[in-house]
């Protein structure tokens, strides 16, 4: 669950990243890789098993040996930038997640243009919003190749519905909760019925608006968005205050043993949460086997949460096998092997009419095919967030202000200005 708490990194890191001149040694390298043999090393963060299908490339291609190395999101990022720095030291080939994504696309000289490689013969085979989020503003560079999605759904408490007299079949939630005012009239039965919470903290119900929107924190140019006029910030922040005043939320805070026991116990009545959430679900909340179940979200609310891509940092010497190893093991058919194995959501279309994918009944959900649920989410989204290079910071000025209003009773606009203004301060140093 670390891969999706990853930490800002240091902004003289950042900045050294940046500043770094240098050769890109590995763009002349594009041509097919033949029989020499070639190891090559792979840094990843994270459950992925790429493990397994790094050693099935192998055994199918005995020429190449492919190195897996992995490490905690954040330790896995930081190390990566310190390599891509310092201009030694880095692996032939990387996975970024999302939410870092943006700090490496500053230094596009320090990585490969998978266009160079062969990318473009591919580019089909996968979601358009994801496939696009991986190049640079231009749409001439591609960094790296689309790997797992987090599309978000409704995750819900069937006891706790039935109890507050809502339905509890999948279709049927979709179907009465299926805009923002039908999730806080949801919330409000819950309430009335169960006095429990429907969400579980004021972060969750902020990243109801704030995961779909297209603009977030910064704007493509670097500018802080916040104070724009019609800031999608803004309308998430003002979100999250109303849910709260009417008491619908809760004070579990996602990944704490409060939030864990909360789970298994039914404290609370949903959860919105990306496709990943389900396989920490099955593994820990031994308890509530057959109580949760997932309905599409409101279109408003359709948005992607995680994911990762996986880029081939400009210093290898084998950048053409490298790619075609990367190619192999993010097509179609080995998304699936991940999704089986790892849970790792698809980002290949063609996966979701596989029937091994439809047929992947879940006992923890009381036997429903989530699967089916998440890809029509996946489908429903517009576009990727652009995230920006200190996304994290910026995040937690305005995730520190909710909490304000919501623990200490703080005016929710002075708590907002205050924000701005720390996040303005962020910036300027």
């Amino acid at each position: 669950m670390k891969k999706f708490l990853s930490l800002a990194l240091t902004p003289a890191l950042a900045f050294s990243l940046v500043a770094c001149s240098g050769g890109n040694e590995g763009a002349s390298n594009t041509e097919k890789s033949g029989d020499e043999k070639v190891e090559l090393t792979f840094w990843t963060f994270g459950a992925t098993g790429y493990e397994d299908l790094a050693q099935e490339y192998s055994n199918v291609n005995p020429n190449v040996t492919v190195k897996v190395r992995s490490a905690e999101t954040a330790e896995h990022h930081d190390a990566l930038f310190t390599a891509l720095s310092a201009g030694s030291g880095a692996p032939d080939i990387a996975m970024l997640e999302v939410d870092q994504f943006d700090r490496f696309k500053a230094a596009q000289d320090r990585f490969e243009n998978l266009y160079d490689l062969g990318a473009k013969d591919v580019q089909g085979d996968y979601l358009d919003w994801k496939w696009t989020a991986g190049e640079n503003q231009e749409g001439d560079f591609l960094f790296g190749l689309p790997t797992d999605i987090g599309p978000k759904g409704l995750y819900y408490r069937t006891d706790v519905f039935e109890e507050a007299g809502l339905p509890s079949d999948p279709a049927e939630v979709a179907s009465l909760i299926n805009s923002p005012e039908a999730f806080q009239e949801a919330g409000l039965q819950v309430k009335d019925k169960t006095g429990k919470p429907f969400v579980d903290s004021i972060e969750m119900a902020y990243r109801a608006y704030l995961d779909a929107a297209q603009i977030s924190y910064f704007n493509p140019d670097g500018t802080l968005a916040l104070d724009d006029e019609g800031s999608a910030v803004k309308e998430a922040y003002d979100y999250a205050v109303k849910l709260n005043d009417m008491g619908i939320v809760g004070k579990f805070d996602m990944w704490t043993p409060e939030w864990a026991n909360a789970v298994n116990k039914g404290e609370f009545a949903a959860e919105l949460g990306a496709g990943w959430l389900k396989g920490w679900m099955e593994g820990n909340a031994t308890d509530a086997v057959g109580k949760w179940r997932v309905a599409t979200l409101p279109t408003e609310f359709a948005a992607n949460w995680g994911g990762s891509y996986i880029a081939i940092p400009s210093e290898t010497e084998n950048a053409q096998a490298a790619y075609d190893f990367v190619e192999w093991l993010v097509s179609p058919e080995n998304q699936l092997k991940s999704f089986q194995s790892h849970g790792l959501f698809p980002s290949a279309p063609a996966v979701y009419e596989m029937e091994e994918f439809k047929a992947n009944e879940d006992e923890f959900f009381g036997g429903q095919t989530t699967a089916t649920v998440f890809a029509e989410a996946a489908q429903a989204i517009e576009g990727a967030v652009y995230k920006g290079e200190k996304y994290f910071p910026v995040h937690n000025e305005i995730l520190n202000a909710l909490k304000n209003v919501q623990n200490k009773n703080a005016d929710p606009e002075k708590e907002w200005k205050a924000a701005v203004k720390r996040s303005e301060d962020l910036l300027a140093r």
